[in-house]
């Protein structure tokens, strides 16, 4: 059979598989011999088979049952049949006799196969074509935004550059994140890079395409290479797929929108990168036998093995992406050991003979990428719509696939044997253990131990007294009636016969009558005091009447049964785990361990079957790290993180596709090196020249890039130089002193707003109050002293004074470092010259007064700043210390704005202020943990105005009505959604991850819930932008402008909040 022979078998093979499983998710089927017959009886039309799975009351039709077991002599027929059904297929949809679910799936599987008669696209291609004309136009759409917004690049192109080496990321273009995932998978694999890469274009490419085939893969392997080149080499921290992305649009035509299936779109990609490797194989071997290096890589062959009326049959096919149910299994073996089977060897019983019947598969040759698809997603009939399977599947790390080798076959049904019947051992063992740990017959049940335990205990209590009801009256009915009869007699040890009617002596006949009166007594209802419990009942639960042998006896036996009960209990636990042991280890033999396969790659998905987002998880075996490919960011991860997230059951989370590699074949991950040098191709090297001179192209592109973002900044820092020079010489110009000005090689060319101000209110006001305050008791201490002893005195008290209110530990309410810089910089322990400097600013403050004293100590002031050397302060480090405590302030000024707008409610206004006051005060803790303020409290009140602007937004979108419903999503995607990057940045904040989750679930819980047309398609368009993971942190809102405070009313102002925050303040606890 020659190369082009498989392909074609291959591609019907692969068709027939996806009709099945397009029947299977329709109908929720999981019989594989029931959906083989439908698709026989509808001879390969969906919209027929589906009629015959779904019909109510249908029976199963007559037909040869050997034709279910020659799925692998499957030629193209079956591939034409599809699309060649004459009209008269077309089913009725008028008919009583079908419900609404039906109907719809007809006409949608009819329309499908119309649609393929009519133009020669399958609907599998129309599919791939709408996603990808959904994703060009989202991407042409973000094109028009403004740079503002979450979607858009940083202007800033050091943001975009590209860390040393580290690998480059995808830019998501529009819902093309299953693009990315895809593509780096392949990527990383270095010989399918090596063999894009050195791809040379057929010679007849220049000519017009032959067919359509040509017409599109041969330039989409042009893109591809370009992609390629651009990941190798590129100086960009992630670069953009878009040509590629347009190709491949360009080579389906389709008018509707539709949820792509990401397992379809790597189908195609491998058949068209397929295809592409033939033409050139074919041109390059006239003659020959062409060999296709993607059918060799990712291509191998099972043997299908079965029986049928005794008679066995064996067929050899190939194999892709081998399909895995997830459903009902634990690990990846049982999903292996179930799809091995199709159908279990088992007697089918008919009214004529009876005779086994099944098929195994055997795999002969494994390719040296095996590609498992996880099915995660089936159709919920009841519903009426697909729904995602987030059980939890573990996979290993390392995979031995021996036993599902042919050569293995004889060894391995002996090992599954054995397996069988020590699970039916289990079971019978587990049932045991389960009637010990459970029971009883009510619904209620409890371990047997427990149960001879607390009967024992009952046995052994001492009652309080002989009888719970002795010397209480019966009670009577809620209604109460009084007594018709003589008063009871007394209820002394013996009857008193003054009591009875005849008057008699007698003991007896007054006890008889006392007894007859209390038959028919009727005793008076006391709903206040005949509920309470009689002073005299037992304490607990006891037997009132047990003799001391029967105790014993008692005892002995629930002693000795007890033991029993735990013995056996003990006994069955140890031979389950044995059971386990043994099972586990059924394959542990080096003669089974001879075929390993190591995980190379995990693609995940995260999110509900009607929207997501995928990433993908790649092992670096260079630097033995596993690396997280999200879009345009690329992380370090671990094996932790990976189970975390792709084996299912925690979060939206789970792996769709596993790639295994041959671990015996380190050619598909070793390095190019040098044949002349030896030494290890990198970066540009490892490029043929054209691709070589494309990147340094764009490389080239990038640096004009960068090298124009840094003249335009030169350009502003210009202007506001000019601009402060321009405002230092009008204050200059002012006749505010009769000194002159210090030199501008002594003295900052701009002193910090809140250290010297033009005229004496506001922060000056107060800084000269504390200054004169200083000298006032410099003076008194030594009042005959020169100006320059009394500056020296008076810096000294100030100093101390500043000092104490570094060192008192003062609630958040009341935060000193807003009152003075001094403070701020003892707290953050600055250098002792910039401290002195700063103090000497303070007394030099020409705003400092009118008496002679202080006008003489400003003078020594000046004169000292005039007088210290360049050398002696660096006025650079200087200049930082006092913009770290603008920014402080700055802070404080947004963390101020933003708790005042959260706690009158106004969660719109003061999410920004919350934003900007978290990632500020962040950067200012990067330096020191007193540079900033609490960084939990900001995250906190950030992290609850979310919620509460998500819970808005779902609010106004459950309304249905249009206005409400754009203003909620308007605040989901212009607010909420372009803060989550910041929420998921730092992984290690589980508070914000959990906020994270309740968000996206409340929006996920829609999918579930019948609305409008038009509300399920804004959600459908919504949903992948909230459940984008990526955590790049892409250009955002500009931060809104701040009013001038006073150092006065910003403390005040600062101490309010943080009093209502201390009385209000919930737990910060994320939710």
């Amino acid at each position: 059979m020659t190369v082009e022979q498989n392909v074609l078998q291959q591609h019907s093979q692969k068709h027939q598989q996806t009709l099945l499983n397009q029947l299977r998710d329709v109908t929720g089927t999981t019989d594989v011999q029931l959906l083989q017959q439908a698709l026989q009886a509808s001879n390969g039309d969906l919209a027929e088979a589906v009629a015959f799975l779904t019909e109510k009351n249908a029976k199963v039709p007559q037909q040869d049952e050997a034709t279910y077991y020659q799925t692998a002599q499957i030629t193209n027929d079956r591939y034409i049949s599809v699309g060649s059904q004459a009209d008269t297929n077309v089913i009725d949809l008028t008919g009583d006799d079908k419900d609404d679910l039906q109907r719809a799936i007809a006409l949608s599987l009819e329309e499908s196969n119309r649609a393929f008669r009519e133009t020669g696209i399958t609907d599998e291609e129309q599919a791939i074509s709408r996603v990808l004309e959904a994703s060009i136009a989202e991407n042409k759409a973000s094109l028009k935004r403004t740079h503002t917004e979450v979607w858009s690049d940083s202007p800033n192109p050091y943001d975009r550059k590209r860390q040393d080496n580290c690998p480059v990321g995808l830019k998501n273009v529009g819902n093309t994140c299953w693009f990315s995932a895809v593509i780096q998978s392949l990527f990383n694999l270095l010989e399918f890079q090596r063999l894009v890469l050195h791809y040379s274009p057929p010679a007849r490419m220049q000519d017009l395409p032959r067919n359509q085939k040509e017409h599109r893969n041969l330039p989409f392997m042009q893109e591809l290479r370009r992609l390629f080149s651009l990941l190798v080499g590129s100086k960009r921290k992630y670069v953009d797929p878009s040509r590629a992305v347009e190709i491949l649009k360009d080579a389906f035509k389709s008018s509707e929108s539709q949820q792509q299936d990401v397992s379809e779109f790597t189908h195609k990609l491998l058949d068209w990168l397929e295809d592409a490797f033939q033409i050139k194989a074919e041109e390059d071997r006239e003659g020959e036998k062409p060999k296709n290096p993607m059918v060799e890589l990712f291509y191998g062959r099972f043997l299908a093995v079965g029986v049928l009326e005794g008679k066995k049959f064996e067929n050899t096919e190939m194999f892709g992406q081998y399909p895995l149910q997830v459903n009902g299994f634990k690990d990846l073996h049982e999903c292996l050991e179930a799809a091995m089977i199709e159908g279990e060897i088992e007697s089918l019983h008919s009214a004529e003979n009876s005779a086994k019947s099944g098929q195994e598969h055997w795999f002969t040759e494994l390719p040296p990428v095996l590609t498992f698809e996880l099915s995660r997603f089936e159709f919920n009939q009841a519903l009426g719509r697909p729904e995602k399977i987030h059980n939890k599947l573990e996979f290993p790390s390392m995979l031995y696939m021996d036993r599902y080798m042919d050569r293995n076959r004889d060894i391995t049904r002996i090992k599954r044997e054995e397996i069988r019947r020590l699970k039916e051992h289990l079971t019978v063992l587990q049932q045991r253990l389960e009637r010990y740990l459970s029971y009883g017959s009510g619904p209620k049940r409890f371990p047997l131990a427990d149960v001879l335990q607390y009967a024992m205990e009952f046995a052994s209590s001492k009652p309080v007294c002989t009888s719970p009801v002795e010397d209480i009256d019966t009670t009577a009915p809620p209604g109460g009636m009084t007594a018709q009869l003589p008063p009871p007699a007394s209820t002394g040890d013996q009857p008193d016969a003054s009591v009875s009617p005849e008057g008699s002596s007698s003991g007896l006949q007054a006890q008889q009558q006392q007894q007859q009166q209390q038959q028919q007594r009727v005793s008076i209802h006391k709903p206040f005091t005949q509920s309470r419990v009689p002073p005299d009942l037992p304490m607990h639960p006891a037997p009132r009447n047990i003799t001391d042998e029967e105790l014993r006896v008692l005892e002995g036996c629930l002693h000795r049964w007890r033991s029993e009960v735990e013995n056996d209990t003990r006994d069955l636990q140890a031979s389950i785990s044995r059971i386990h042991r043994t099972i586990e280890l059924m394959y542990s033999d080096k003669s089974m361990m001879q075929v390993p396969y190591r995980l190379h790659a995990v693609l995940v998905h995260e999110g509900q079957a009607n929207a997501g987002h995928y990433w993908a998880y790649i092992y670096d075996p260079h630097h033995r790290q596993w690396m997280k490919y999200n879009d345009i960011s690329v992380t370090k991860s671990s094996w932790e993180e990976l189970v975390r997230d792709s084996f299912g059951g925690y979060r939206n989370a789970s792996a769709y596709c596993l790639m295994y590699i041959d671990d015996k074949k380190p050619f598909l991950i070793e390095e190019e090196f040098d044949k002349e040098t030896g030494q290890m191709l990198s970066g540009l090297d490892k490029l043929p020249p054209d691709l070589k001179e494309y990147v340094e192209g764009d490389n080239k592109l990038f640096e004009k890039e960068m090298e124009e973002w840094d003249a335009l900044q030169a350009r502003k820092l210009q202007q506001e130089k000019l601009a402060l020079a321009a405002a230092a010489a009008s204050v200059a110009a002012q006749p505010m002193s009769t000194e002159p000005c210090p030199p501008d090689n002594t003295a900052p060319q701009h002193d910090p707003e809140y250290m010297e101000q033009q005229s004496p209110t506001g922060d000056s006001k107060h800084l000269q109050e504390d200054t004169q305050r200083a000298i006032s008791k410099a003076a008194a201490e030594h009042d005959e002293k020169s100006p320059e002893a009394l500056l020296n005195t008076a810096m000294k008290v100030e100093y101390t004074r500043l000092l104490r209110f570094a060192q008192e530990d003062t609630p958040p309410e009341r935060d000193y470092r807003l009152q003075h810089v001094i403070v701020y910089f003892i707290h953050n322990q600055a250098p002792k010259k910039i401290l002195e400097r700063t103090l000497l600013m303070q007394f030099a403050d020409r705003n400092l007064g009118f008496d002679e004293r202080c006008k003489s100590i400003m003078k020594v002031a000046r004169a000292k700043l005039e007088l210290i050397k360049p050398d002696e302060v660096n006025m650079e480090e200087y200049e930082m210390w006092h913009q770290d405590y603008r920014n402080f302030r700055e802070t404080t000024v947004f963390l101020l704005i933003g708790l005042e707008l959260f706690l009158k409610k106004s969660y719109v206004e003061a999410l920004m202020y919350l934003v900007y006051a978290y990632q500020y005060n962040k950067e200012l803790l990067v330096k020191g943990p007193y540079r900033g303020h609490d960084e939990d409290l900001i995250a906190h009140y950030r992290r609850e105005c979310l919620l509460k602007l998500n819970e808005h937004a779902a609010a106004l979108f459950e309304t249905g009505e249009e206005t409400e419903v754009n203003a909620g999503l308007s605040i989901m995607n212009e607010l909420v959604v372009a803060c989550i990057p910041l929420l998921l940045v730092d992984e290690m904040e589980e508070k914000d991850m959990v906020a994270v989750e309740d968000m996206r679930n409340r929006w996920c819980s829609y999918l579930g819930q019948e609305m409008e047309p038009n509300l399920q398609e804004k959600l459908t368009d919504f949903l992948p932008k909230l459940l984008d993971c990526s955590t790049e942190i892409k250009s955002f809102h500009e931060p809104p402008k701040l009013p001038a405070y006073s150092t006065l009313e910003l403390c005040e102002r600062y101490g309010r909040v943080m009093t209502s925050l201390t009385l209000s303040r919930t737990p910060a606890d994320g939710r």
